[in-house]
């Protein structure tokens, strides 16, 4: 598991080149309309020496606007917002090659050539060549033709006509544009076919990818569903029933991992467990990570309908009270349940990654060795941080034998609980989930201790002991608060990880009088209860690690010919100043 660790870190990495697009079509629009304005101003003032450019303006304003909606007619999902971006992009690079001639000329004291204007066009041209192939699905064999219109039309309208012909038959201007149309045409044929064996088509996989962040996640979905593979994936519940049965809830550990990233797949699937149980749960985060996602939403409809056919392991009416081990970083909560131990791991506030299988596999065998019948162990994920250290790894194993050897010494008391969540409170906020918010409070042997829950992807470092800290000023004495790493985002977050952590937008204040008000609710509520342990087992489609290599593979691979290819570029590009 560790290189599929590393494999899905890299991915994660490469999240900031989809942040390049500006985050609004009518700023695409808007500054592409500028440019070509800018465009003309400076082929007049520049290299034609006219003040006759005023007429010119509205005109070449107006076959850019047509252009681009004709554009569209050519991609594989009809997307203007995509054509408008590609198309800033590309009369920038006109502009720009543009201004660098008019550099060249005054450095080298030259005179300006219109050899600028036709080659700008030209590289105009092998830029809507790589951004048509790899995100608008255009076909390499139709692009010569498409690549053109835009250009080319604005080049008709910018240029007087009785220089068109010496501008576009100029052999120098012939022989830089073609070659960059055949260097951009190159690129993409092996940029596509970077991921192979693996992965047939990179560029298929990027347009699904982009595709879905549209909310158009079929395509995305087929490709993942393709890779996977059937495989039994078990759920523990811990299930509090009231005694006068008014209320009952439970506590979810689905082996699954919530992902790969919304809106495909499984990345919402905390909320909809916690919808499936009417409200009244906590979907922890289990030891688990990426190769465990659901890649689609039917495969997320198979295992909650199974979820039905969880089975009855064990069922008691009391438990110890929490016993918690720190070992430097390393933080363990547990509590028994019979012979069932329930963990929970944290390196709050200084953070890590998934914890790794190689831990649970320790813990669970250590469990078995001192008698216990299964372990439930829960990730906090509760801090931003990398993979998780040696050190700390072992400080955090150390820490999780110390709390079993411990809770085997405890005394059991019956369990008395409530629960509350935000449900019927206004707590909207761009970095929680659907879930919102939930605390439930065990009453043991006369004490009150309280778990908190956010249906959110991690948190902000130090933002839980801040809350833990503001309830103990209320004498509410807060184990943990976990996170549910839901991969559903309430809005797109342009940032690097691709999502708000919890209290990165709404901040510890308002979170701490959140939790608060729950917790209140919950404590009123408190009533005795027996527990019950249930297991499941399902067959689903997991998505695997396999999939996360090839791409990571790919997008490494794809981002090394890049670098060649941009670099032999400019090298070519800088020559042209100097003739």
């Amino acid at each position: 598991m560790q290189k599929n660790s590393d494999d899905v870190s890299n991915i994660h990495n490469r999240f900031s080149l989809t942040l390049i697009n500006p985050s609004s079509h009518y700023f695409s629009l808007i500054a592409s309309l500028i440019v070509a304005i800018a465009i003309t101003v400076t082929t007049y003032f520049g290299y034609l020496h006219s003040e006759d450019f005023w007429l010119r303006i509205p005109l070449v304003v107006i076959v850019l606007a047509i252009t681009q909606l004709i554009d569209t007619r050519f991609t594989k999902k009809k997307e203007y917002s995509k054509v408008l971006h590609a198309s800033l992009f590309s009369n920038l690079l006109w502009v720009a090659t543009l201004l660098m001639g008019l550099l060249a000329s005054v450095v080298l004291s030259k005179e300006t050539s219109l050899f600028f204007i036709t080659f700008g066009m030209f590289l105009f041209a092998s830029l809507r060549i790589g951004i048509f192939t790899t995100v608008l699905g255009v076909n390499i064999k139709m692009i010569w033709v498409i690549c053109l219109i835009q250009p080319l039309a604005m080049f008709l309208i910018l240029i007087p006509q009785d220089l068109w012909i010496p501008m576009l038959t100029n052999p120098m201007s012939l022989g830089y544009g073609i070659v960059f149309l055949v260097i951009a045409s190159v690129w993409s044929l092996v940029t596509d076919k970077a991921g192979r064996p693996g992965m047939k088509s990179t560029h298929k996989t990027i347009q699904a990818y982009l595709a879905s962040q549209g909310n158009d996640f079929t395509d995305a979905e087929e490709l993942m569903e393709e890779r996977s593979s059937k495989t039994e994936v078990s759920t523990s519940q811990i299930r509090l029933l009231a005694s006068n049965g008014n209320m009952e809830f439970r506590m979810v550990l689905p082996e699954i991992h919530p992902g790969p990233y919304h809106p495909v797949g499984g990345s919402n699937i905390p909320y909809l467990i916690y919808k499936n149980f009417n409200s009244s749960a906590m979907v922890m985060h289990s030891i688990s990570d990426h190769s465990l996602n659901l890649p689609s939403k039917n495969e997320v409809e198979i295992y909650l309908k199974n979820l039905e056919n969880s089975k009855v392991m064990d069922e008691g009416v009391q438990c110890t009270e929490p016993v918690t081990v720190q070992i430097n970083k390393a933080r363990v909560t547990g509590l028994l349940f019979g012979k069932s131990p329930l963990l929970f791991l944290s390196l709050s506030p200084h953070g890590m990654e998934d914890i790794p299988s190689y831990m649970k596999t320790e813990i669970e065998q250590y469990a078995k060795n001192r008698n216990y019948v299964r372990t439930i162990i829960v990730d906090c994920h509760n801090a931003m941080g990398k993979e998780i250290s040696k050190e700390d790894g072992e400080d955090m194993l150390k820490a999780s034998k110390s709390c079993l050897d411990t809770l085997i010494t405890k005394e059991s008391f019956p369990i008395e609980f409530g629960y509350a969540n935000s449900d019927d409170m206004d707590v909207w906020t761009e970095d929680l989930g659907m879930g919102g918010i939930g605390i439930v409070c065990f009453k043991i042997n006369n004490k009150k201790y309280f778990l908190g829950w956010a249906d959110a992807n991690n948190m902000e470092n130090g933002v839980r002991e801040k809350i833990i800290d503001s309830l103990a000023k209320s004498d509410f004495q807060l184990l943990e608060i976990c996170t549910s790493d839901t991969h559903y985002a309430p809005v797109k977050a342009r940032n690097r990880n691709g999502y708000y952590q919890l209290g990165l937008i709404t901040g510890a204040e308002k979170l701490s009088k959140w939790f608060l008000d729950i917790a209140k609710i919950a404590e009123t509520k408190i009533t005795s209860a027996k527990y019950e342990i249930l297991e499941n087992q399902t067959d689903v489609k997991i998505m695997g690690q396999g999939i996360f290599e090839d791409f990571s593979k790919a997008l490494d691979n794809s981002l090394k010919i890049t670098k060649g290819f941009m670099i032999g570029g400019v090298c070519l590009f800088i020559t042209s100043l100097f003739l």
